[in-house]
């Protein structure tokens, strides 16, 4: 019988099926664009934004929420995209990504301060910062840089450039962001 018993082949197809989760409709304003798509019910908003989306500027770091490369904001709120799902109570709610800061006259004031203030090095955490960043001066302006470093410990940069990060949201802190 070398090759299974007639139908096995049917059989094995049909378990596979059962094991795949079934999609589900979603629909994310993303950066101020309605996207609607097909996903798992167990897809995070991290990967729905990189794999079906293509928006791969948020970066999958740990994937465990704790280094906040994935932060995006939802509501207005900053937000750990590997531990939420993209099907959640957050939906209907406008999610912003690195991506939607770009503008018609260059980068966010914000982009331009973490290069001023040498506040990047590798730049992999970058995107997560910037927008963990543009949350905290949202939330109102830091007092001072012991408010802006506890504004900003959930973003970890490996590379260490924590001082040109305070110095980058400290420079335009005065003025707000939009």
């Amino acid at each position: 019988m070398g090759l299974g018993a007639p139908g096995s082949n049917a059989k094995a197809e049909s378990q596979q099926a059962q094991a795949r989760p079934e999609k589900r409709s979603v629909e994310l304003t993303v950066n101020g664009e309605r996207r609607e798509f097909q996903i798992a019910p167990s897809v995070t908003l991290l990967d729905a934004l990189r794999e079906h989306l293509e928006l791969t500027g948020t970066k999958k770091g740990c994937d465990h929420g704790q280094c906040g490369s994935c932060t995006v904001l939802v509501g207005g709120r900053r937000v750990l995209a590997c531990l939420i799902l993209a099907i959640s109570e957050h939906q209907g709610e406008p999610i912003e990504t690195i991506e939607g800061l770009a503008r018609d006259d260059g980068v966010h004031p914000l982009q331009a301060a973490f290069v001023a203030h040498d506040a990047l090095q590798c730049g992999y955490c970058t995107p997560g910062q910037i927008m963990s960043a543009i949350g905290l001066l949202r939330e109102g302006r830091p007092a001072d840089d012991d408010a802006i470093r506890e504004g900003m410990a959930g973003n970890i940069c490996r590379c260490g450039a924590y001082e040109g990060i305070v110095a980058a949201i400290r420079s335009i802190s005065a003025g707000g962001v939009e």
